[in-house]
């Protein structure tokens, strides 16, 4: 029987170039691929030429899912999770199933790759010695909250958004952190669209406010001069 093992595979974020040759070789060999959407990582799949077969798992399941597939774990099978777009546990699914195989002495394995907010911190030209992830900021409740602590930090802040709520984030961030405050806005990373805004928070907003935005979005902003 083999050893119970569960890999962490990041997944490209947008172009398909940036799959590692390991995580190909992971997921042709492991018993089961774990997917946020098996619609999505099918075509990534089959890409890739991976026979592997399936099994849905999201935030809308995992609680439901997760006792299982540990107990499969410990009679043997390896598995591999992945999400739509980036690296698990990063403002994904992930921490829950990676928290029950630890508890239950099955070895986890995370393989390094695309995750989108580490090349939008680097190309921001902002400092990247010290850095705060929040990822995606509460949508009502807590939201003022939180971003009167973001604007107390001392170093560089990165948030995740949606083109949606991109111009309300901005004019908030504005509130609280100051209208001159450097900052970068990085959308389509990896993609033919690819797209880094720089300058003050002021600017950035006057800038998307003209224009129509799509794709996920990493804000980045500088810590107070």
């Amino acid at each position: 029987m083999k050893e119970p093992k569960l890999y962490i595979v990041p997944t490209p974020i947008g172009n398909l170039e940036d799959m590692t040759l390991r995580a190909i070789r992971i997921l042709k060999e492991v018993d089961v691929v774990l997917s946020e959407d098996t619609r999505t990582s099918g075509k990534l799949l089959k890409h890739f030429d991976i026979q592997a077969k399936q099994y849905p798992y999201h935030q809308f399941n995992e609680h439901k899912v997760v006792e299982g597939l540990v107990e499969r774990m410990t009679n043997g099978e390896q598995m591999a999770l992945i999400t739509d777009a980036g690296t698990p546990g990063i403002s994904d699914p992930g921490f829950l199933l990676i928290r029950e195989c630890i508890k239950n002495d099955i070895d986890v394995e995370c393989l390094p790759g695309a995750t989108a907010f580490v090349p939008a911190l680097v190309q921001s030209g902002l400092p990247s010695d010290k850095f705060f992830f929040e990822g995606f900021l509460p949508h009502k409740k807590g939201r003022e909250t939180r971003l009167k602590y973001l604007a107390t930090i001392s170093y560089t802040v990165v948030l995740y958004e949606s083109p949606h709520r991109l111009i309300k984030t901005l004019a908030q961030l504005i509130a609280h952190f100051g209208s001159e405050r450097r900052a970068s806005i990085s959308r389509e990373l990896t993609k033919l669209h690819e797209e880094t805004v720089r300058g003050t928070l002021q600017e950035i907003h006057d800038y998307f406010e003209r224009k129509t935005v799509k794709g996920e979005i990493v804000i980045v902003v500088g810590q107070p001069e």
